[in-house]
């Protein structure tokens, strides 16, 4: 099927009892057994629920895999996938990364024994040189947030496989509609479904897909004995709103482009950061494995006095914390989604002080674009 057809149906069926072509959302936490010994494959809400179950087998088709494993956020997804390491192993991860993924690694998990080396991973002999005798994963961002570089996620395969490791793709900024990294070989994909998968601002969630077997069963017991589960009320806000990822997704697609195209061409911005742009240096990259350059826009304007006429005079853009909602975001990065990463970490890789991320929605361009103008001037 397509990618609309699934996005509509995959895992979905009219209720048996109503015919409700919608799925209901079971708010239940437990379920009658017949008799002693014997129930209906359910039994508690937070090992089974019916919502959860059709979100997870939409989101799972939408990625090109067999399973998918619903968190209550996003954050909630990338400490349960941390089950599958343990005290002694070591990581690779992407130098750019969102900064809960940052806080979360550095300044949490480090204290259970994991170690983490932090790479250029749009560097592949980096990534090569990383690889030690205790490496037992590999986790990149692509594109990274907010500065947009990617990674080659077949080469990340590749590596992986020859060395035994573990795969994985925080794949939260193109969504299922712009990229598959299953498809290229990577063993599992990470969304904060709270982003464009959701795309309305008004529910929390992450999302785990794999076709691996073994990772399945691990991560599905994880997620019911640690319970950091998503409520089925969130997880049918999910649902419905899959139902209209292909054309959301276009239109950011289109306005990003377009704002990314005018930022570059007024001058105004001193870098602008798209994929889409024929100057982005990873772009023929973005081409072979996006069928799609997203909705993110990433612009240092040079000084943060610059910076903060934007921050603080766009109207139609809304300055707040998130991404990939149909209504138009902007943020400070170095002091919103990554103050938790060290200046000097920061700064490395590009993210200054004078650096502005945008979500861009599917608002009408032209107030968009007239917005940052009035903003600048």
């Amino acid at each position: 099927m397509g990618f609309s057809t699934d996005a509509i149906h995959a895992g979905q069926i009219p209720d048996p009892t109503t015919g409700a072509v919608i799925t209901p959302v079971y708010l239940t936490s437990t379920y009658a057994q017949p008799e002693l010994g014997k129930n209906t494959g359910y039994e508690y809400g937070r090992t089974h629920n019916l919502t959860r179950q059709a979100l997870e087998k939409n989101i799972a088709v939408l990625e090109k895999g067999k399973y998918g494993i619903a968190f209550a956020s996003g954050l909630a997804a990338t400490n349960a996938l941390m089950s599958l390491v343990k005290a002694g192993d070591h990581i690779i991860v992407s130098n750019n990364v969102y900064g809960g993924t940052y806080r979360i690694f550095e300044q949490n998990l480090t204290d259970f024994g994991l170690e983490y080396s932090w790479v250029d991973t749009s560097d592949v002999s980096s990534i090569q040189n990383a690889v030690k005798p205790n490496t037992k994963m590999i986790f990149v961002e692509t594109p990274t947030n907010p500065m947009l570089v990617l990674t080659d996620l077949e080469a990340v395969s590749k590596i992986s496989k020859a060395n035994n490791l573990i795969s994985v793709c925080d794949s939260t900024f193109m969504s299922p509609y712009f990229q598959n990294p299953l498809e290229w070989g990577i063993d599992i994909v990470l969304h904060s479904t709270t982003k464009y998968i959701n795309g309305h601002s008004d529910a929390v969630g992450g999302m785990l897909i794999t076709s691996n077997d073994k990772y399945h069963e691990r991560l599905r017991y994880i997620q019911n004995a640690a319970g950091a589960v998503p409520s089925p009320f969130d997880c049918w806000l999910v649902l419905r709103a899959t139902k209209t990822l292909a054309v959301r997704m276009k239109q950011h697609e289109e306005n990003a482009n377009a704002l990314a195209e005018f930022l570059e061409e007024s001058g105004a911005a001193k870098k602008v950061i798209y994929p889409g742009l024929d100057a982005h240096p990873q772009h023929e990259l973005a081409e072979k494995q996006m069928r799609g350059f997203g909705g993110m826009v990433s612009a240092d304007f040079g000084t943060l006095e610059k910076a903060k006429k934007v921050l603080n005079n766009v109207t139609v853009f809304t300055l707040a914390e998130s991404l990939g909602g149909v209504e138009s975001l902007v943020c400070h990065p170095a002091s919103m989604t990554h103050a938790s990463v060290p200046k000097e970490d920061r700064e490395k890789y590009g993210l200054t002080d004078s650096l502005v991320r945008f979500s861009v929605g599917i608002e009408d361009i032209d107030d968009l674009i007239e917005d940052v103008k009035n903003a600048l001037g």
